[in-house]
Parts: structure tokens; C-alpha cells; sequence
């Protein structure tokens, strides 16, 4: 049970969201079995594709609504919140779609509508578990009416984020100890894509759930003398820039577009069997916070200026590199023409290369957009390619 303290934690989130563009949902509202917030499933498609709602309740004419959550599931399933909500899904000839991400230049506006009418939505108190689970997640956000976000909060004064990061891993297995059937919400890929645990000093954060084996990592902006933590704000609270910066409704949006990937590994057991790992990549603080303002810079101060990332050992160079190289590679000035012909990485050591390659070409993979340069035999030299 929350005490006072809690209670207003979570209150003044929820108010400054909803003050901001977002929601209010209710647990009442949130369908278990599928995992999804039906109204605004039905809702997005419906207001931002007519044609392709048209279209679908032609082939189910008998529940379409129904028919559509259901098969909405289905794909979450079976290739992800994040596939679905960049990619949508071909269902009988009508093309579902459930999310717009904001277009690289402002010359459609039949896109910019779409992407106004995206519904972001915050539900507290969300009982989650369609087994009979009454455990409750403070908060849970939505887009579209899928979830992509949950968070446990603490009040410093009785507890800490050490007891919310404890709370995911003992009381939010992915699967149900008693029915051993997956949790829908809390299903690797196919339920939220991170999960946050903070209270008024710090923020950590995982984007898999794996029970006592969940691994967090702090999603602080740091101390200005390089230690970890955050800055003392002398405000009410020293995380609230969760949610006023990274949850701000366009950030968000972007965090999910331009910044999430799934990044899938190939190994190999002692027999020599080759085995395929993921994990989802969810930008640290100091990463969306490095990559958003090279990327804001460059469109404001245009090509020609030189800028310097100071970044430690560990900290996901890679990374925000993949990022900051894929986005200066989509800004368009106002007139609709690209600021940049080309982006081009470079890089000193093998190993490095062959990383950011893949890391990058995980975001855009269309014929021509991205050019894998390497060593490999038949390929020639790597001025030529």
C-alpha cells in the first residue's frame, strides 16, 4: 500500500503529463487478455486510416472491432510492440497501422495530421495479469493503446528505487509462477518496451524482464563533477526530468521511432550450435540527451561546424553515433530539401566498424540508403565501394 508521500509522487507525474498532451486511462478501461487499451487502438485507426478501417470491417464484417484487437495481439506476439507500432501489418488486404512518428519535413499534411491525432496515454494503478494476479504497476504508458512503457515509483521517505527495482524483479515475472502462462504486458518484445524504476533522487531502468536475473541500468543525467547520480535541482523533485523532458509528447514519440532498436546477436553453445539472442536498446539519458542536441544543432546552425563528444568507456558510443548518423541523415530545411547528401562514419579500429555497421543498419535497410563498407573478399577496396 502507496503511502501519502507515494500517492503525490505519483499524482504530480500524472497531472504534469496530462497537463501536456496526455490521457488519463483507467484500469477498468485495459483489456488483460490481450494486453492492449481497446479504445485507442480502435480509435487511432479508425480517425487516422478511414480507408483502411473501410476496408477491414468489409472482410470482418461480423466483429470487426473484436477481430482487429485480436489480431492487433496476434502480431504482437508474434514480432513485437516496436515492429508493430513502425511497420503496422497487412491483414486481408487492409493495411493496419497504429502509430504516425513525426516526418522528417512538413510538406504532407495528411502525415502531420495523422501524427497529431496519435494517442498517448498514462493509466495508474494498472492491474496488468489476466491469471488472477492482482499485483498493480503505478503507471503504465500507452501509445495507441499499446503499452510501451511501465513504471514503479518510491517515496525516499520510506522506500527507495532499490525497493522498486527489487519489486520488478520478485513481484513482475514475465510469466505466471501458478499458471505458467506469459504475462502479456510484461512479455519480453511483445509487451512494454522498458520498464522504469525511480523515486525523487534517481531513475533506472531495463528493457527486459528475466525475474531475480532482470539487469537495470541508471538512466541518471549524472553530477556535473562525472559522479553518478543527479543533480540536486532544488525543486520537489530531481527526477522530474522523466517526465518533463523524455515523456515531453513529442520527445516520446521520437524516443520510439528514431531511438528504440532491437539488437539481435549470433551465438554459438559449446556443441558449436548457432543461437540468435536479443534485446531491445533503450536510449541511457546521457545518450537521447547528446544525440537530440548534435541533431538540433546541426538543423539550426546548418553543415560546416565541428563538435566534440567527450564519452567513457562503457557508455554506448556505438550507439548514439548509429543514432546521431541516422537522423542528421534524415533533417530536411524548411524549403524540403535534405541538409546533409550523405552521412558518413568513420572509424579507426576493425572491430568498431563491423559494430556501428550492423548497429546502424538495424534503423534503415532499404537498397541504397545504407552502404555496408568492409574487407570481405570479392567486395574490393573500401575507397572504391
Amino acid at each position: 500500500m502507496a503511502d501519502a508521500r507515494e500517492t503525490q509522487f505519483q499524482n504530480d507525474i500524472m497531472a504534469h503529463l496530462c497537463q501536456h498532451g496526455w490521457l488519463r486511462g483507467h484500469n477498468s478501461a485495459y483489456n488483460t487478455e490481450l494486453g492492449l487499451y481497446p479504445e485507442d487502438v480502435l480509435g487511432f485507426f479508425a480517425d487516422s486510416y478511414p480507408d483502411q478501417w473501410q476496408k477491414f470491417q468489409k472482410m470482418y464484417p461480423q466483429d470487426s472491432q473484436g477481430t482487429l484487437l485480436k489480431n492487433v495481439a496476434k502480431q504482437l506476439d508474434k514480432v513485437g510492440a516496436l515492429n508493430v507500432l513502425r511497420h503496422g501489418f497487412k491483414d486481408r488486404g487492409a493495411r493496419v497501422r497504429l502509430a504516425q512518428f513525426k516526418p522528417d519535413h512538413n510538406l504532407n499534411e495528411d502525415i502531420l495530421t495523422r501524427y497529431a491525432q496519435n494517442r498517448l496515454r498514462v493509466v495508474p494503478e494498472l492491474i496488468y495479469s489476466p491469471h488472477g494476479y492482482a499485483g498493480r504497476l503505478d503507471l503504465v504508458l500507452f501509445l495507441n493503446g499499446i503499452p510501451v512503457a511501465t513504471l514503479e515509483l518510491k517515496s525516499m521517505f520510506k522506500q527507495t528505487v532499490d525497493n522498486a527495482k527489487k519489486q520488478y524483479k520478485e513481484d513482475r515475472p514475465p510469466v505466471d509462477p501458478r499458471s505458467k502462462k506469459a504475462e502479456p504486458l510484461l512479455t519480453f518484445k511483445r509487451g512494454a518496451l522498458v520498464h522504469f524504476a525511480l523515486d525523487q533522487k534517481e531513475v533506472w531502468m531495463t528493457s527486459r524482464l528475466e525475474g531475480t536475473s532482470t539487469t537495470f541500468l541508471p538512466f541518471n543525467k549524472g553530477q556535473s563533477d562525472g559522479s553518478a547520480g543527479n543533480p540536486i535541482t532544488g525543486g520537489t523533485y530531481d527526477t522530474a526530468y522523466l517526465w518533463e523532458e523524455v515523456f515531453d509528447w513529442h520527445n516520446w514519440l521520437k524516443v520510439i521511432g528514431r531511438f528504440i532498436h532491437v539488437q539481435k546477436k549470433t551465438e554459438k553453445d559449446a556443441l558449436g550450435t548457432e543461437r540468435i539472442s536479443e534485446r531491445i536498446i533503450f536510449p541511457r539519458y546521457h545518450q537521447w540527451d547528446v544525440v537530440t542536441r548534435l541533431v538540433d544543432s546541426a538543423k539550426r546552425e546548418g553543415p560546416g561546424h565541428r563538435y566534440l563528444v567527450q564519452h567513457s568507456a562503457g557508455s554506448g558510443k556505438s550507439n548514439s553515433i548509429a543514432w546521431t548518423a541516422h537522423q542528421l541523415a534524415s533533417l530536411y530545411e524548411e524549403s524540403g530539401h535534405k541538409l546533409f547528401q550523405s552521412v558518413i562514419v568513420i572509424t579507426a579500429r576493425t572491430v568498431l566498424d563491423s559494430q556501428f555497421q550492423e548497429t546502424i543498419y538495424q534503423f534503415e535497410h532499404k537498397e541504397g540508403v545504407v552502404a555496408r563498407i568492409s574487407r570481405e573478399e570479392g567486395e574490393g577496396s573500401k575507397s572504391s565501394q
